[in-house]
């Protein structure tokens, strides 16, 4: 099979979508760890992600989210962080090796702890953090590692020198959520983000999460501006806004919805076009049928 890079120089490629939401409507929903149920209930991930690869999706993220030890110690979990990682990976691989020319991303969310100098962690520091949990996924045989959801510049600076370290070969993707009044939560816009994590040679940057498909747009439009056609690019925006429906939170953003933004972000020059929160299989398929015509 070509490899990651090799398959963006051919033409965007569809991501998948949420798996935190997807968790929690099939029943985690009191604030347990999701990357427990890489071991604990393997079949439930891999029906998602099988569904995500079903409806078009060609990478598939681990649910490894809040795989640092950070993380998975405010679950008592914090001796487990290569096993539930590699745990992750594995059972990803297993199915997108069902697939054709379906990849793997190892999935690196925020670690959980503040970076000077508003906390304590250091850029060595965090990239301990996140050099524990890349290891993993390495041995989980992903294709790619994802830095994702990220607000902080210097920590996505300690996630790809790890990355760099634990997996060097394989493509960094980075990217940030602009929910701030289009800034991440420590001010850094759009055009910042593409310098940064340019200067820093990571090989895929873009947004995702954020404040539903309005917001999104205006982000994305900024990005490709920044980007230009040097730069490679990925979006993965939520479906929608979340609007309380009873006693629980659901997505408002349809499929037809996420169809026409896809297209949209095609047309503005996107490598990669996903989703985020609140998303499903039924979105990407969608994505995939718009993105078809």
């Amino acid at each position: 099979m070509t490899t990651l890079l090799e398959a963006l120089s051919e033409g965007p490629l569809l991501g998948d979508g949420a798996m935190g939401t997807m968790l929690q409507s099939l029943g985690n929903d009191e604030g347990g760890a999701p990357e427990l149920w890489n071991v604990d209930r393997p079949e439930v991930v891999e029906g998602i992600l099988d569904g995500y690869a079903a409806a078009g999706s060609r990478l598939l993220t681990t649910n490894t989210f809040g795989g640092t030890r950070a993380r998975l110690q405010m679950h008592g979990l914090e001796d487990r962080v290569i096993e539930l990682n590699q745990a992750g990976a594995e059972l990803a691989r297993r199915i997108a090796d069902r697939y054709v020319g379906v990849y793997v991303l190892g999935d690196i969310g925020p670690s959980g702890e503040l970076m000077e100098p508003m906390g304590d962690l250091t850029v060595e520091s965090a990239s301990e953090l996140f050099g524990e949990q890349i290891r993993g996924l390495v041995a989980g045989g992903v294709d790619g590692i994802l830095i994702e959801t990220m607000s902080d510049l210097s920590e996505v600076e300690a996630a790809v020198k790890a990355a760099r370290e634990f997996a060097p070969g394989l493509p960094v993707l980075a990217t940030l959520s602009f929910d701030t009044n289009l800034r991440t939560m420590m001010g850094v816009s759009p055009a910042m983000a593409v310098q940064s994590l340019a200067d820093l040679g990571v090989d895929v940057i873009g947004a995702n999460c954020g404040r539903g498909l309005d917001e999104m747009r205006t982000i994305a439009q900024q990005l490709s501006e920044a980007g230009g056609q040097s730069v490679r690019l990925m979006v993965q925006s939520n479906a929608g806004l979340p609007r309380l429906q009873g006693d629980t939170f659901v997505f408002d953003g349809t499929p037809e919805e996420m169809a026409t933004y896809a297209v949209q972000m095609r047309e503005l020059g996107f490598d990669i076009i996903g989703a985020c929160c609140g998303s499903t299989p039924e979105h990407i398929a969608a994505m995939r049928a718009a993105l078809a015509a």
